[in-house]
């Protein structure tokens, strides 16, 4: 059982620190654009650090909170949805999106497995 846990762990740990750095470069005024995208951008930093925080408070209590790795899931599932809309429609060249795609898809495969390893672990 540590094992699962441990993995639980490292789930939201990853999790809680990609959205740490995806805040942090969100606030960065270079990356903010032009003025009409700065509050957007400040409200997706918001966001970002407020998942953060979820997912730390999701490993105070691994098992009981395992649920919030589904969610996490499907937000990751839209982040990367927008990025491939935005190569789409042209906004942003597949090169700017790769690198947070590859870490998209990681976190969903460590999340996934995460989950599924420990779905049937008592509380």
């Amino acid at each position: 059982m540590n094992g699962k846990v441990a993995w639980l762990r490292a789930s939201y740990w990853a999790g809680a620190v990609a959205d740490l750095g995806i805040g942090i470069l969100t606030l960065v005024p270079g990356r903010m654009g032009e003025t009409e995208f700065r509050y957007p951008m400040g409200l997706a930093a918001a966001v970002m650090f407020g998942w953060a925080l979820l997912l730390i408070w999701a490993d105070r209590r691994p098992l009981e909170r395992r649920g919030v790795l589904l969610p996490t899931i499907f937000v990751i599932l839209g982040l990367l949805s927008a990025g491939l809309a935005a190569v789409a429609t042209g906004i942003f060249p597949i090169a700017r999106i790769v690198p947070t795609s590859l870490l998209g898809a990681a976190l969903i495969a460590l999340m996934g497995f995460s989950y599924l390893n420990a779905k049937h672990l008592d509380v």
